[in-house]
C-alpha cells in the first residue's frame, strides 16, 4: 500500500481529543465468552504531533486521524517525537470476522483518516474516545457496535488491497462470485454448481479462485451464513425469534449443523450468543 499523503483530521474532533495525553487503550466492545482475551486488534489513531511508520523498507509519515492497525498495542517499527499524542483501542477479532494471523502477515494495515471508509472509522472512532473519556467507563454499547462494523469494513477492504495479485480476470471474477453468493445467502439450494453458473464457469475453476485466496467455496459460504446469523441474533429487535427460525432463514437446514458450526467458529453455541447480546444491549439502557 502506497498511500497518497497525510490528511487532516475534522478540526472539531481534533479539539476534543487534544486537551491531554491519553495512551491508556479503550476497549471498544468486550470479548464475547468463549473467545480468547487477546484475539484482539488493535488501533492506534495520532490525535497530536508526528509519527511514522515502516514497513517492508519505506517510512511512511502517519496524520492526526489516519489508523494503524495491528495485533499489538505497540506496533513494530512506529517511531513517534515527543509532542505525539494517540488513542488506541481494542476490539476482538470475533466481531470483526477477520484473523488475527491475516493482519500480522499483511506487517499491519494503514489507513487515511481523510478519505473512504477510513475517515469514517476515524471520525467515529474519535467519538467514542471522547465520550469514553466523559464517562470514565466503556462506551456505549450502539456506538460500540456501530464502530465495530465500521472497522470490520475497513479492514476487509485493506486486507484486500494487501492480497497477492491474481492471475489477470479472476480478481474481478472472484469478486462477482462472492458479490453472487451474498446476495443468496438465504437461499438454501445455493450450490458450487449454481454460484459457477452465475458466472458461466465451471466449477473446478470456481474451486480453483477460492483455492487461491486461501478457503474453499464451501467454507466462504458457511462463514458468510455464520456472520450473518451472529448479526441478527444480536440485534435486540430479534431477541423474540427462535435460533432455528434465524438459521434457517439464512440457508441453514439443519438445526443441529448449524449450531455445531457456530459454537466451533465462535466459542458459544447460538442461545449463549443471544442472551449475551440481550444483557449487553439492556446493559446499555439508562435506568427508569
Amino acid at each position: 500500500m502506497n498511500p497518497s499523503g497525510p490528511s487532516p483530521m475534522p478540526e472539531n474532533t481534533c479539539s476534543l481529543l487534544d486537551q491531554s495525553s491519553y495512551d491508556g487503550v479503550i476497549d471498544v466492545l468486550a470479548p464475547p465468552p468463549g473467545s480468547a482475551p487477546d484475539d484482539c486488534l488493535y488501533l492506534a489513531l495520532p490525535v497530536r504531533g508526528t509519527a511514522s511508520v515502516r514497513r517492508g523498507g519505506a517510512s511512511t509519515v502517519l496524520a492526526p486521524g489516519d489508523l494503524l492497525i495491528g495485533t499489538t498495542p505497540h506496533p513494530a517499527g512506529l517511531l513517534r517525537d515527543a509532542e505525539c499524542r494517540m488513542i488506541r483501542f481494542r476490539v476482538p477479532c470475533f466481531f470483526l470476522g477477520v484473523r488475527q494471523a491475516d493482519v500480522r502477515r499483511a506487517g499491519g494495515l494503514l489507513a487515511r483518516g481523510g478519505e473512504g471508509v477510513g475517515a469514517l472509522a476515524s471520525q467515529f472512532l474519535s467519538t467514542l474516545a471522547g465520550q469514553a473519556r466523559a464517562h470514565r467507563a466503556r462506551p456505549g454499547n450502539h456506538l460500540a457496535r456501530s464502530v465495530s462494523d465500521i472497522v470490520a469494513i475497513l479492514v476487509t477492504e485493506l486486507l484486500e488491497r494487501e492480497a497477492p495479485e491474481y492471475p489477470t480476470g479472476s480478481a474481478e471474477i472472484l469478486a462477482r462470485l462472492r458479490a453472487h453468493i451474498e446476495e443468496n445467502l438465504a437461499d438454501p439450494d445455493l450450490s458450487p454448481e449454481s454460484i459457477a453458473r452465475s458466472q458461466h464457469i465451471s466449477v473446478r475453476y470456481l474451486h480453483k479462485l477460492f483455492q487461491q485466496d486461501g478457503t474453499t467455496v464451501g467454507q466462504w459460504v458457511r462463514q458468510r451464513r455464520l456472520d450473518a446469523c451472529r448479526r441478527e441474533l444480536e440485534r435486540p429487535t430479534r431477541r423474540q425469534v427462535s435460533v432455528s427460525a434465524v438459521a434457517h432463514r439464512w440457508g441453514f437446514v439443519s438445526h443441529s449443523h448449524f449450531s455445531r458450526a457456530f459454537r466451533e467458529t465462535y466459542g458459544v453455541s447460538p442461545r449463549q450468543w443471544q442472551a449475551y447480546a440481550a444483557a449487553r444491549a439492556d446493559g446499555d439502557r439508562p435506568a427508569s
